[in-house]
């Protein structure tokens, strides 16, 4: 167990680390980052749903913990991000500020930021309770969504009137939430049934950031070599996830290392 607490700490602070990139926004032109972005997004997209569809709803299925439960919660899943952006009138951002794209409130922004970073840290925690694959999976899928959401995050708040220097501060601060967390999901993970729970809801989550902030994004893009890189991206998304199953010892939880554990002790 003090591994998936090594290797779930890790990863969310180097999740963390993600919201520094804002700072290239700074030196980068705001057109070369919007066509840089725009790609990235689809990336994410495709590593997101291949990382449902490949690893999280087949180890579900392997755990037997398939059934109108889980099928409940990954909907419970999809609620809590659709009524997280109603209450605090946020959305994901993930394209930069322009006059033709609104941003809410930067205080509004950065409670929105901190809220969903806490979140992203219980999914990956979450992931590596389950297996480490999924962990590592899940953290590259996260990563793809926070790099242009951190960005477009540090926009709002440099539209918004701040200085550089506090808004990357700022940005980094509401990032640290996701180790808070994966603090608390590591706490209270003996507790509940992380194949069963936690993992629904986090399908439930990439499939809503996915379909409902990350492709609507690119459809905003019309232009047909455009729209072709687009496809291309997203499935590289998706296969880098697929690569993932031939990882060793891919669909290994630590479960079974526990069960394994005991039966070498039994034997001895």
């Amino acid at each position: 167990m003090n591994e998936v607490w090594i290797y779930t700490l890790g990863s969310v602070f180097i999740v963390s680390l993600i919201s520094l990139l804002g700072a290239i926004t700074i030196v980068i032109k705001q057109k070369t980052i919007k066509h840089f972005l725009i790609f990235l997004v689809s990336f994410a997209a495709g590593a997101m749903l291949g990382d449902v569809f490949l690893h999280m709803l087949p180890e579900m299925a392997q755990e037997g913990a398939l059934n109108l439960k889980s099928s409940f919660l990954i909907l419970v899943g999809i609620g809590i991000f659709f009524i997280l952006e109603k209450i605090i009138h946020w959305r994901h951002c993930h394209l930069t500020a322009t006059k033709e794209h609104t941003h809410p409130l930067a205080f509004m922004n950065l409670v929105g930021d901190a809220t969903h970073n806490f979140i992203d840290g219980i999914l990956i925690a979450g992931s590596y309770m389950l297996s480490f694959p999924i962990g590592i999976a899940t953290t590259i899928a996260v990563i793809l969504h926070e790099i242009p959401q951190e960005m477009g995050d540090f926009g709002v708040l440099l539209h918004s009137g701040m200085k550089p220097k506090k808004a990357l501060m700022l940005n980094f601060l509401s990032a640290l939430t996701a180790v808070l967390g994966a603090l608390f999901i590591l706490l209270i993970g003996e507790k509940i049934d992380v194949t069963g729970v936690i993992v629904p809801i986090t399908i439930g989550g990439f499939l809503y950031i996915a379909n409902a902030d990350l492709i609507p994004e690119l459809h905003k893009e019309t232009k047909v070599s455009h729209s072709l890189i687009q496809l291309l991206t997203f499935s590289i998304g998706v296969a880098i996830m697929f690569s993932m199953l031939f990882l060793p010892f891919h669909g290994h939880s630590h479960e079974d290392e526990h069960l394994e554990g005991e039966n070498i002790e039994y034997l001895e």
